[in-house]
């Protein structure tokens, strides 16, 4: 006796997520026109209402896909580098998504800092969405000594360059809990050498707390993560999750920062 053919269904596709179509269509619609446009001129092309509009290119714009002057919008540099090719990956390109995860998990402002002499400056931030956050700006400096990334690659020096440091560099008092005296900074150094996460307790800012981790590679200090969260959430919990975060995450940076260069 014969069978019937049996009809094999095939899965029906996912539908396409309507915000991410929406953000293809505007970028194509920018990149295709020879002039900025303004964002009536985008959402009356496109037909997207003007308040998913106004936060789509906000987005676009943050992740430098799109560039704003005045009420205007461009092709931005992160969409030359896609078409060019963007080379070498670099450590701070690989803190970029680790930096957004801190932030999305915690709603906390966390960037990620590499040391230039005597100071840490910020290459890469994510601002916490609270009413009440503390904002870095990219480019921005700290001294070593005020700054939870700064005091965590301060604890990865050897004794001679803590000496030379503790010598040459100067160290303001930003509050009344700003650590200026060498006693009281090899002890904290001391401190975090031992537990692997440093700490700042409004010594750069009233009212906020640092908690930050070095990315070690090879013996040396690639960077520092950090996250910087007001006094007035700053819990037990928060202290927790944060340390746990920022020690799993470098360690990811050093570990893809090695696999990258094995010599």
């Amino acid at each position: 006796m014969s069978s019937a053919p049996r009809r094999e269904e095939t899965p029906a596709s996912p539908p396409p997520v309507k915000s991410a179509m929406r953000t293809l269509d505007i970028l194509e619609l920018v990149v295709g026109q020879e002039r900025s446009m303004a964002a009536h001129e985008i959402a009356s092309a496109l037909t997207i209402p003007v308040s998913s509009l106004a936060y789509l290119l906000t987005t676009l714009v943050e992740r430098g896909y799109l560039t704003r002057e005045a009420r205007r919008y461009a092709p931005g540099p992160a969409l030359r580098q896609l078409a060019q090719g963007h080379g070498p990956a670099t450590l701070a390109d690989r803190a970029a998504p680790l930096v957004r995860s801190l932030r999305a998990q915690l709603n906390e402002t966390a960037s990620f800092f590499v040391r230039r002499d005597f100071e840490i400056e910020a290459v890469v931030t994510e601002i916490g969405q609270h009413a009440l956050r503390y904002a870095v700006e990219i480019g921005a400096r700290a001294p070593l000594h005020s700054f939870s990334a700064g005091k965590a690659i301060l604890a990865t020096f050897d004794e001679a360059e803590l000496a030379h440091y503790l010598a040459s560099a100067p160290r303001i008092s930003f509050t009344a809990n700003t650590l200026v005296d060498e006693g009281a900074l090899r002890a904290e150094i001391a401190r975090i050498r031992r537990t692997g996460i440093a700490h700042t307790h409004e010594e750069h800012t009233p009212g906020i707390v640092g908690i930050g981790c070095a990315v070690v590679v090879d013996g040396k200090a690639a960077g520092a993560l950090s996250l910087a969260i007001p006094a007035a959430r700053f819990n037990d919990s928060i202290e927790a999750r944060a340390t746990d975060l920022l020690k799993r995450y470098t360690a990811m940076l050093a570990d893809e920062a090695e696999a990258a260069d094995p010599a």
